[in-house]
């Protein structure tokens, strides 16, 4: 009942923002988000976020049309995602779909794809998300991308010997396979790779294994609600003072998690696409104005769902307000702006996102801890679809 509730909230809120209008004058947008349940209600929470801040920032007409948000929450369960996206098609008449988590999204590709709606993955970090329906174009992030650089930068900076750890779902074989392909070509070598069950939060028993192997480098991954989980038992195995490097992509440093996860953390580096510390002007309002909005900070996910918006908006420019998919997908291919993160492109031949990958580290300022940017790879496309 409670999930329910929030459902309609959400899609009132932002149907009285966008007011009262003739039909055929507003652009639906409907949005299957993770919004409660225990796994991914926090990436919906930061997509959602990031979305309403667009709006905030830029209004709620387009091309002469206003803009209305449905958003419903299907708790990250891919029959649900499955259900509510047919629901706002036929009986909502929504225009373009915002989507979730990886399960979710590939749940209802079929749907897009016979309905030709455009639909903007603004969570999803899987590889072989776009793959599942030629009406998907991703602004959130891509796993791959961010662990094949983690890949180049251990292999020149010291690495020699890695374990991998990674949780067993698409995006965690799909980051330890860009990491190793890369780090391996580089002349390192993965000592040996754990994979644990997405469900198992317990990371005792495989940080021990680690321990006992005692390679100079763990490369680990696993989606940022069980940072804290791991922050607490990497602290309680002695990985914290065993000498051991600890890398990953960045969800390993979730800007939304760090500060509950605690000094162990410091010196931690990470490579990923944004990080709230990212200097430039856009960031810094984006960080200032989405605290004020939401009273907790930004994350990489966010920046999908602000990113997101703003791919349907200049679409919506460049088509004069048309929303049929194939018309709103051929202008969304090759557009190129300027995000929080830095400066970001829609890949024309795979709809994926290119965009910038930073090395980081955790360090503490103004007695907050923060990921820390030292080095910049631009224009980083998904390392798994670029051909040889």
């Amino acid at each position: 009942m409670q999930r329910g509730l929030i459902t309609i909230a959400a899609a009132a809120a932002l149907t009285l923002v966008a007011g009262p209008a003739p039909a055929q004058d507003v652009v639906k947008i409907g949005m299957s988000f993770a919004m409660t349940g225990a796994g991914f209600a926090a990436a919906g929470r930061q997509a959602w976020a990031g979305a309403r801040l667009y709006m905030q920032h830029h209004g709620n007409m387009v091309a002469g049309k206003k803009i209305e948000v449905i958003m419903r929450d299907d708790g990250g369960v891919a029959d649900n995602a499955r259900r509510l996206v047919q629901e706002m098609i036929v009986n909502d008449k929504v225009h373009i779909i915002g989507g979730g988590i990886t399960p979710t999204v590939l749940a209802y590709g079929q749907l897009v794809s016979q309905a030709k709606i455009a639909t903007v993955v603004m969570i999803s970090g899987a590889s072989v998300t776009t793959n599942g329906s030629p009406y998907f174009v991703r602004t959130s992030f891509i796993l791959a991308q961010s662990s094949w650089i983690m890949g180049e930068w251990a292999a020149k900076n010291g690495s020699k010997r890695v374990v991998t750890l990674v949780n067993e779902w698409a995006p965690g074989t799909e980051a330890e396979t860009a990491f190793k392909q890369r780090f391996t070509e580089l002349g390192g070598q993965i000592v040996e790779s754990i994979r644990i069950p997405l469900a198992n939060p317990d990371f005792a028993p495989f940080l021990q294994r680690i321990r006992d192997i005692n390679p100079d480098t763990a490369f680990i991954y696993f989606p940022g609600t069980q940072a804290g989980i791991f922050a607490k038992q990497f602290a309680e195995r002695g990985l914290a003072s065993s000498g051991i490097r600890i890398i990953g992509p960045g969800d390993l440093t979730d800007d939304d998690e760090l500060n509950t996860m605690g000094d162990q953390m410091l010196g931690m580096v990470t490579a990923h696409d944004y990080s709230a510390s990212h200097d430039s002007a856009l960031n810094k309002k984006y960080v200032e104005d989405f605290k004020k909005a939401n009273s907790f900070r930004p994350n990489f996910v966010s920046v999908g769902g602000y990113d997101g918006m703003h791919l349907i908006y200049e679409a919506l420019k460049k088509t004069g307000g048309k929303t049929d998919g194939d018309s709103l997908l051929a202008a969304m291919k090759g557009m190129r702006w300027e995000s929080p993160r830095g400066m970001m492109a829609i890949d024309p031949d795979t709809r994926d996102i290119v965009q910038p990958i930073y090395i980081r580290k955790v360090e503490k300022i103004n007695g907050e801890l923060w990921n820390t940017e030292f080095a910049k790879f631009d224009d980083v496309k998904d390392p798994l679809k670029v051909k040889k």
